[in-house]
């Protein structure tokens, strides 16, 4: 059986991943800061698909969560088949009144762990002639955005550096995914300050839908996947208007 590694397993699109893998027939290894919650996750694995997760409860927003991770995973001696980028979050909000603690907190999360675990996990997936990484960023990572502007910027880092590592590690028989959500029904509005933005998450797309989603991108090895047809079209038509225009209309999406 194959092994998953999947960061920020504890709930929405992280914990919609972790299921789908067990359907897929993966062993799950649940990575998360909330041990109660990644156990439920694990309960339910065993439950529905009789497959035995592993459970690690850390914060993976601390500049020494990667190794520490890495330390437990050969403890526990994991051969990883698929490293799941997922675990990060936003800060929305002037930038320059902004907590600095938690935008430290935040890139460390989004990009700092994130790097790591792909320089960490991928030398024995290209030893071994096979792998997958599929790296979680968002339609955010396609433009400026004003009042979102370092989450933007983190999920920017993540795509570039995921098709740039796609191209490393593609003849060695290791594939990189880079997925974009646009806005999706989990806790991340609440934890990113936008519990009032009904218009962005009202319709948005379920997390088990996004989740099928990235697990289908991965399995096509495709370099990038950008959810939903609507995401699909802004962005290949931000080609076409006018950067500052671009910036304009985000700003007032996200100050809305």
């Amino acid at each position: 059986m194959k092994t998953a590694l999947i960061t920020g397993a504890s709930s929405g699109i992280g914990r919609e991943l972790a299921l789908v893998f067990a359907e897929k027939n993966y062993r799950p290894v649940l990575v998360a800061r909330r041990k109660s919650m990644l156990e439920l996750v694990a309960e339910d694995i065993k439950t529905n698909f009789d497959i035995e997760p592993i459970v690690i409860a850390l914060d993976l927003s601390k500049p020494d969560s990667a190794e520490k991770l890495m330390a437990q995973i050969k403890k526990e001696n994991l051969y990883i088949d698929v490293l799941v980028n997922n675990a990060g979050f936003g800060d929305n909000g002037v930038f320059h009144e902004g907590d600095i603690g938690k935008i430290e907190s935040m890139m460390n999360l989004n990009m700092l762990t994130l790097t790591k675990l792909c320089r960490f996990i991928a030398p024995q997936m290209a030893e071994n002639g096979f792998g997958h990484i599929l790296n979680i960023a968002s339609t955010a990572a396609l433009q400026p955005i004003p009042y979102f502007a370092a989450y933007a910027a983190t999920k920017a880092y993540v795509l570039q550096f995921s098709e740039a590592i796609a191209y490393e590690l593609k003849h060695l028989g290791v594939y990189v995914t880079a997925v974009c959500p646009g806005p999706t029904q989990s806790e991340f509005q609440e934890r990113a300050g936008m519990s009032d933005s009904t218009k962005l998450f009202d319709k948005a797309p379920l997390s088990f839908m996004v989740a099928e989603f990235a697990f289908e991108a991965m399995m096509k090895r495709k370099t990038i996947a950008i959810y939903g047809s609507n995401n699909r079209f802004l962005a290949f038509m931000q080609r076409f208007a006018p950067r500052k225009l671009i910036i304009s209309v985000a700003a007032k999406m996200m100050k809305n």
